[in-house]
Parts: C-alpha cells; structure tokens; sequence
C-alpha cells in the first residue's frame, strides 16, 4: 500500500512539474551535448571497480543528455561539464557557478549553463593512491567572506599526511578569480594510499565537520590519540567548538566527535533534525550510511555492520557485497519533488545514484525503499551536489586508476526531469 501511495503521490508531484514547466539542467544556448536514460528502480567497499597558485585559464566545455526510465517521465542526465580530472567535490556559489576540487591540486569555478571553467588555483598536493586535494566547504557567510574550506594530502619528511585548510577566494566578482591566503587549520592527520575519508562540510551549529578515514591502519580507529578514523568537529579557525565530547583531550584530539570509522566518504546533515549522516566504505562486506552521535564508537576495525553491542551504534543501512557510497546530500528542491526528505547518495564501485526513501521524512532512522538511477550509464561517481533550481549533479571519477575512462571524462552531469 505503501508504495502504491508513494507512485500516485509521485505521479501528482510530476503532473505538477509539468504544468509549471520546470526546467533544471539549463545549458543555454548550447543545446544539449547528450541525454542517457536509466531505470529508477533496478532491484536492489571498497573503492575498487568491479603551494597555490593564483594563475586562471579558461575551458570550455560541450554537453550531452542522456534519459532515464523511472518515475513517470523518467529522469534526464545532461553532461555539463567535462574534461576534467578527478573532480573530488563540487559546492555552489550563490551566483549559480560551480565551485571545483580535483584530485590532483586543481581548484576550478565553473559555468554550468555555459560549460566553462576557469581555474582560480593550484593547490600543492600529495596525489598519491586515493590521497590529493579532496573535500571543499564554504564558509556560512559566503560570499561577504570569501572563504573556503578544503582538506587535501601533503608529505612532510617522507610521510604522507592530510590537514585541513581555509583559503581565500579573490576577484569573484572579475575576470581572473584567484585562491589566495592560505591559513592552515589542523595538520599532521594520518594519511595513506587508501582510507582518506576527508569530506568536509559545515554543519546547522555552525561548525565545521571533516571526516577522516583510517589510512590503511584500522587500530587508529579506535585510538583517541589519533585523528584518523574519526569525524571532526571544530570551529572556522580549526579549534575545539563547546560541547565536543572529548573536549578534555589535549588538542588536537578534543576535536574528535565520533570515532571507530573506516573511511567515510559521504558527509550531510538532516533537514529537520539537524544530525550528521555519513557514508562509509567496508572492506568486502557491510558499507554503511551511519547516523552520527555525539561521541558515538562506530565500531571498526573490531566490528562491521548490525551488531546490536552495548557501546557501539549499529548504521542506519548496509550493503553486503559493497558498493563503495561516496557523496551524499538530503534533497530538498522542488525540480524533483518526490524525492523531498530523501538521502541521495553516489556510488564508485556499482556506479549509480541511488535514493533511500526515509519510512519518516521528519527524521531518517529507517528505510522505506531504496532507488537506482542510472545503474553503470557514466562509470564510477564520487560527487553530488543539489543546484540552485533543484536539479542534482553528480561528478565522474573514471581517471581515480579505478575507472575505464571515457571520452570527455571526467565530467559533472545534471540530473533533472525527462520532458
């Protein structure tokens, strides 16, 4: 009953759409590069597949549609962006550009309706394995400041390590936009080949929140000497926020909010609650989304999946075998309007968008069903953002040494409507 409510409900939210004319992916005068369609509902880790500078330049960019069979009407993918290189994370700005991390140092702001891209710095990086410059935040008062927040990987004395930056975004508002001033926030986390977590966002308190995987050593999961494994929480100028658990630690370890994690990858917070959810890899077996509590132990290297053990917190949802979650964000537009209160995440190993429907939109403790949207259509997903008129873009991540590049790889696609 409960999905056949869901289908008319879903049906009457696109009869609306429609006689609004809605329209998310707008390319502008380009007309569309391609259009690919994808079943929403096909049933139903590890990664594996199955200095700055402040110099621009300028690409443009070609698109392409592809649409996808699902709801009634379907889905509609739309390839904006491409030729790029690993893009890790994606945020926008208030005027509707596309702020960019690639892999490799570089930092890009991007037109979507025109497909170019300008590069606005390059970050000095270790891009060793699945370590490089990684997540990207902005600050809540962006653009009157016009910082923002990035974690990437770097060597001292030999050894691979992350930190956490904030940068100053220059001339956003000219020609020749530039990241400039870089004031460093919490260095010396361990970092690896593998295992880099480093989602960074800022949380409804204000506060900025980093995840960070167990770089290859799952017994610092568990360590609170350690910052590896772990969720952070601090302030914008990297120090320990009132009321952070272990907040007698010394620093920088009364910054840890969670621990026991192996390598999450996906960071969001709920719409009404406010709570942090995360997406996190498994080994060969239980990938997790986990609902983060204040001090909570999530269980690794000594546990995985539902254990239902005093003093662990067993995860919302889990896959067996994995499927290596990536980004993830609540939906909240209205271009896709049934999909409102629901967790939308990217995988990099089974290569989808996928939407877990909550069995309550007031607060995601359990799942109703879950969707498939383009199941292998563009090769392996690592980002998702939701843009300003409600469309989603996810980033290809085929060049990461895992995927099978394709021409124009990688790219950022729109998701929207099938008209």
């Amino acid at each position: 009953m409960f999905v056949n409510m869901m289908r008319s409900a879903v049906m009457c939210a696109f009869l609306l759409s429609l006689a609004l004319m809605v329209n998310g992916c707008d390319v502008g005068e380009r007309g569309p590069k391609s259009s690919v369609p994808s079943s929403s509902l096909d049933g139903t880790s590890s990664e594996s597949a199955s200095s700055s500078s402040t110099t621009s330049s300028v690409t443009a960019s070609t698109t392409s549609s592809v649409t996808a069979a699902g709801y009634p009407g379907g889905y509609r993918a739309t390839t904006v962006i491409d030729d790029l290189r690993i893009p890790w994370e994606m945020r926008f700005i208030p005027d509707g550009r596309l702020l960019i991390t690639e892999r490799q140092g570089r930092v890009l702001l991007a037109e979507v309706r025109s497909g170019t891209t300008t590069e606005i710095g390059h970050i000095a990086v270790l891009a060793d394995g699945e370590g490089g410059l990684m997540g990207l935040a902005l600050d809540p008062d962006f653009p009157e400041s016009s910082s923002v927040y990035v974690s990437y990987t770097y060597s001292e004395d030999g050894n691979a390590l992350n930190r956490v930056s904030r940068f100053t975004i220059t001339g956003l508002d000219g020609p020749t936009p530039g990241l400039d001033s870089e004031t460093i926030l919490v260095d010396g986390i361990p970092a690896g080949s593998i295992h880099n977590g480093s989602r960074v966002a800022f949380g409804p308190d204000g506060y900025l929140w980093v995840t960070t995987g167990d770089s290859g050593k799952g017994d610092l999961a568990q360590r609170l000497d350690s910052l590896a494994g772990k969720v952070l929480r601090m302030t914008t100028d990297g120090k320990v926020p009132p009321g952070n658990p272990y907040e007698t630690q010394p620093y920088p370890f009364a910054l840890i909010f969670t621990l026991g994690h192996r390598n999450p990858q996906g960071l969001t917070f709920h719409p009404h609650t406010g709570q942090a959810y995360v997406t996190e890899h498994g080994p060969s077996s239980d990938d997790e989304i986990n609902k983060l509590q204040m001090g909570g132990n999530y269980g690794w290297p000594n546990l995985r999946g539902r254990v239902n053990r005093a003093g662990f917190i067993d995860p919302v949802m889990t896959w067996s075998p994995t499927i290596a979650p990536a980004g993830t964000l609540f939906y909240s537009g209205a271009t896709l309007s049934e999909l409102t209160g629901a967790l939308v995440f990217v995988t990099l190993k089974e290569s989808d968008l996928r939407v877990l429907v909550p069995t309550d939109e007031a607060d995601f403790l359990t799942v109703a069903d879950e969707q498939i949207l383009f199941d292998e259509e563009f090769g392996r997903l690592r980002a998702v953002a939701q843009g300003p008129e409600g469309a989603l873009y996810v980033g290809t991540s085929n060049f990461d040494g895992r995927g099978d590049p394709r021409s124009g790889d990688d790219r950022i696609i729109c998701v929207d409507r099938a008209e």
